[in-house]
């Protein structure tokens, strides 16, 4: 188990960063979206993180030929996905796990997913009941609900279903599984979550396609999509941590460049904007997703706000948002935000116990909680193997020293973080 130590370098700072994590969610769906064409995809930028790597793994596994040259990465798919030999380890990533229960509930064959401890203790029925009511048999412990998940793929039907989950993983895994049905599907949340899988697969031909009524409408593909060409961008989530850096850190400046400007994954900044962080927004291009650079300006000490609308869009982000919180003038609030109980930790618990830690007082609920701003103090911090606790707290070392157990869960989503940070803090094994 690593832990390291965190503390402040000097009061002021100008980071440009040039080498942000590519995006996870992207680098994820590229992997497995390139088994739906025929020809070689070519992905330039992947992630070489952890979980991403796993799911590049499985394609192979699946009969892909996958190679690579640093983040260059060509994925040949096979005439017909096959049977795998062995387990499917997804690592730690629900993405990983949800969306390849859809993609592979459609594929004739047994397939068993797995991924490590924390993995196995994350809900799939909210992916496993609606994909067995179309057809698909996925049988784990707890009657389905967690890994390893046992997947015997077949002919799928149809579906209408209004999901009471926001969550682009669930909507991803039942787009997967709509495209291998026997006729048209249709799929509804209350609030539109990222949509990373219908502006991907669109792209490369697929028929997904958001109705006047709110309604996703999927068609069966009726051919192999056409294959991937893309440079995954820079991740806003894991540009946020530097973001939140600028902001809470007189005279600091952070430029995240080349990262994806999707409004669905840049709500994050819109609240820190609100804070009264100085924010600039600079698009370059729009292929796939829109992508530029963002500008953080510290502007004085940030002010307390109530974030309780848009919450799909911004949950990766609300533990960095956290920190944010507790340096602001004023008692913050944030609701229905229920899912962070069940993402790598217990985000709310992970988050208020680590912050009272540092003598910042928080009030805990069901679906939320409340932080009141002050001073964060030096403490010691257990992350629960959930990298963006850990980071979180690693960018509270900006203001005072900060002990973290357990950092190696960042090698998942963020390899080079510390690398980064280190250009800021000082960080002692």
């Amino acid at each position: 188990m690593r832990n390291v130590t965190v503390s402040p370098k000097n009061s002021s700072f100008t980071l440009k960063c040039s080498d942000i994590a590519s995006d996870k969610s992207i680098s994820h769906r590229c992997a497995m979206f390139a088994l739906l064409s025929d020809k070689p995809s070519k992905i330039k930028n992947f992630l070489l993180g952890e979980d991403t790597l796993a799911s590049l793994s499985i394609a192979q596994q699946l009969g892909a030929t996958v190679t690579r040259e640093g983040a260059n990465v060509e994925i040949i798919p096979p005439k017909k996905l096959c049977e795998p030999s062995n387990i499917l380890d997804c690592g730690n990533a629900g993405t990983g796990m949800r969306l390849y229960a859809g993609l592979l509930s459609g594929i004739e064959g047994s397939f068993i997913l797995t991924g490590d401890k924390y993995l196995r203790s994350r809900p799939m029925n909210r992916v496993a009941i609606p994909l067995r009511n179309i057809g698909a048999k996925i049988d784990g412990r707890e009657e389905g609900n967690l890994a390893p998940l046992a997947i015997r793929g077949g002919n799928l039907k149809s579906f209408k279903y209004e999901s009471p989950i926001d969550s682009a993983q669930v909507k991803s895994a039942l787009i997967l599984a709509g495209l291998q049905a026997d006729d048209n599907s249709y799929y509804k949340e209350t609030l539109l979550s990222r949509d990373h899988t219908e502006r991907m697969l669109s792209g490369m031909g697929a028929s997904v396609s958001l109705q006047e009524d709110a309604w996703i409408k999927i068609e069966p593909l009726k051919k192999p999509l056409n294959p991937l060409n893309i440079t995954v961008p820079a991740d806003p989530s894991s540009g946020f941590f530097f973001a939140v850096a600028a902001a809470i850190t007189p005279n600091a400046k952070s430029i995240i460049e080349n990262v994806t400007l999707n409004p669905t994954r840049i709500e994050a900044y819109k609240i820190l904007e609100q804070m009264g962080a100085k924010i600039t927004y600079i698009e370059k291009e729009n292929i796939y997703e829109p992508i530029g650079d963002i500008e953080i300006v510290y502007n004085g000490q940030l002010k307390a706000i109530t974030v309780k609308e848009n919450i799909a869009w911004l949950i990766d982000e609300l533990p960095a948002l956290c920190i944010a919180m507790a340096t602001a003038k004023g008692t913050s609030v944030v609701k229905n935000a229920k899912e962070l109980r069940v993402k790598e930790s217990d985000r709310i618990a992970s988050m208020l116990t680590g912050l009272n830690a540092c003598k910042i007082k928080t009030v805990e609920h069901e679906d939320g909680y409340e932080i009141i701003g002050g001073t964060i103090q030096s403490a010691s911090i257990n992350s629960h193997g959930d990298h963006r606790i850990a980071m979180s707290f690693a960018i509270a070392g900006l203001l005072s020293k900060m002990n973290i157990e357990d950092v190696a869960c960042i090698e998942t989503s963020f390899p080079n973080f510390f690398d980064i940070l280190n250009q800021i803090t000082n960080i002692k094994d």
